[in-house]
């Protein structure tokens, strides 16, 4: 007969069948419940194999006491213990080997800010699978789980074991492949909140999706939470970091920007030259590189310092709209969700003629008229991508677009450029 479980305290509860299929995680840290992160009423259970012909099975536990549960058919001894942190702990234990096999079961869903139920689990890298994606492998998996709108439920392993694992519709399975005396495995569900989770470990603050700037996005969403400590307002912390974040990369804005501002003086020049030169190769590039050199303008003195600022603004980008502090963080009147669009498209309105203006000011060094068209439209076609996206990201857009005007407007204004009178 099924009978339920329940292990664990106040703030922290599971509940599994006798057949260890698990129904419900409670967790006081928990925004939203366990159902409507899972979206079934039965995303987890364990089966065995003992070697005996029967393949894969479940096995019915009966209760001993509040922590300890036994089933007498295959001698597996079952031990609970739950922790104030969040996590619950497991130890199945049996005098016969027996293989395992983990089955995630869930519903596909997407919501308005992009969220969507996925499979994810953790190796030496964090692995996404999309719901009927078709995918298989051989990997020592850390941990295994349900994620959606910024929550977890998962399975941690302490010891790292080779496990097969394969998807296919609306499950993920992960089975060993050797029998085994004993299994020990922890639950989590929680809210992805980056510090939480490091305090958890097994590595399950990688569940935090930062993408391959992973450590510049750590630093930024400490940057975050600095500025919160003081202006408990994470619209706020958004503005006060992209100012310092645009203040230590300043010397390198200055430098592109007086670069391009050169290419631009010497433009009307070296279309002479490749006029003048254009059957003799080596006599354009020799002098091209003498232009270059007597102006002090540098062909790549634009793009490189832009460069070294792109890992920062894909960590950004990374940590605006994974990072679940700005879920339903408000930032003005309109804006009560900074993980979520902006209702009204204020912001993205506001950095799309933001972007405009700066592309207004930035020296134009292109010169062929179709490119110069193309990306008088570049703006336009960022901002109807931005529309959808979190508000928090367009906000930082926003202001990090109005502090490069005001940057571009310091350098022009300083005369540091040198304009050549002849050549």
């Amino acid at each position: 007969a099924a009978e339920t479980f329940t292990v664990g305290a106040q703030s922290v509860k599971v509940e599994f069948t006798n057949n260890l299929t698990f129904t419900n995680m409670q967790n006081s840290q928990a925004g939203i419940s366990f159902a409507e992160t899972t979206g079934t009423a039965a995303p987890a259970k364990i089966e065995f194999d003992f070697g005996t012909g029967k393949g894969w099975q479940s096995i019915l536990l009966k209760k001993v006491d509040e922590t300890k549960f036994h089933n007498a058919e295959s001698d597996v001894t079952l031990s609970t213990l739950v922790d104030e942190k969040g996590i619950a702990t497991f130890t199945l234990t049996s005098p016969n080997p027996f293989k395992y096999r983990f089955t995630f079961v869930s519903e596909m869903k997407k919501l308005e800010n992009n969220q969507h139920r996925i499979f994810s689990f953790f190796t030496d890298e964090l692995t996404n699978v999309e719901l009927d994606d078709e995918e298989n492998g051989d990997r020592a998996i850390k941990w295994a789980g349900i994620d959606f709108n910024y929550h977890l439920f998962g399975i941690a392993f302490d010891k790292e074991t080779s496990l097969l694992y394969k998807s296919a519709g609306n499950t993920f399975t992960m089975f060993s492949t050797k029998g085994e005396n004993a299994l020990k495995f922890h639950t989590v569900f929680v809210k992805k909140e980056y510090n939480y989770l490091s305090s958890l470990g097994h590595n399950l603050q990688n569940s935090v999706d930062f993408g391959i700037w992973g450590f510049f996005a750590v630093w930024i969403l400490k940057g975050l939470q600095f500025f919160y400590k003081f202006v408990p307002n994470y619209g706020i912390s958004i503005i006060l970091l992209t100012l310092l974040i645009r203040l230590i990369t300043f010397p390198l804005q200055w430098k592109s920007t007086v670069s391009m501002k050169k290419l631009q003086e010497v433009q009307p020049h070296l279309t002479k030259i490749r006029e003048k030169y254009k059957d003799d190769p080596a006599k354009l590039q020799k002098e091209s590189m003498e232009l270059f050199k007597k102006s002090g303008a540098n062909p790549m003195g634009g793009c490189l310092p832009l460069l070294l600022q792109m890992p920062v603004f894909f960590a950004f980008y990374k940590v605006l709209y994974s990072a679940v502090e700005l879920v339903d963080a408000p930032f003005v009147a309109w804006l009560q969700d900074l993980s979520n669009k902006d209702p009204y498209y204020v912001l993205p309105i506001l950095m799309t003629l933001a972007m405009f203006l700066q592309q207004k000011l930035t020296p134009n060094t292109i010169s062929d008229p179709v490119q110069r068209k193309i990306m008088m439209f570049m703006p336009l076609i960022f901002g109807f991508i931005m529309k959808d996206l979190p508000s928090g990201l367009c906000l930082y857009i926003f202001v990090s677009t109005l502090f490069g005007i005001l940057q571009q407007v310091l350098v022009f204004n300083t005369g540091k450029s040198n304009k050549l009178a002849t050549v």
